[in-house]
């Protein structure tokens, strides 16, 4: 009696197999991805603050989330030290003039 089912368990094995080789059966690896949120989006003109608040879909075959992670906090950090010097010679131009030098 069991090699009734064994059998048929080699049956239905050789039968799947033959269906993918000859592409009756179509098996894709990488099917395409889900997702439960609306597209990722960072405005134009964007702000350092601003990669904070993204949110990314998990994926089983993704990129390794600490990593990610790490690279955003520097790039981050980066934003933020490139717009503190963008605004420090704007604050100096715009600071009302005394009669002291705005440089000092």
């Amino acid at each position: 009696m069991i090699w009734v089912l064994f059998i048929a368990v080699a049956v239905l094995l050789v039968g799947g197999f033959a269906a993918l080789v000859t592409g009756r059966l179509h098996y894709d690896p990488l099917a395409e991805a889900t997702t439960t949120q609306s597209e990722p989006h960072l405005p134009d003109g964007f702000a350092a603050d601003e990669i904070s608040a993204l949110r990314f879909d998990t994926a089983l075959r993704g990129y390794r989330m600490d990593q990610v992670d790490t690279v955003l906090d520097r790039l981050q950090d980066r934003i933020a030290e490139l717009e503190q010097r963008v605004a420090e010679p704007q604050e100096r131009v715009e600071a009302p003039h005394d009669g002291t030098d705005a440089l000092r």
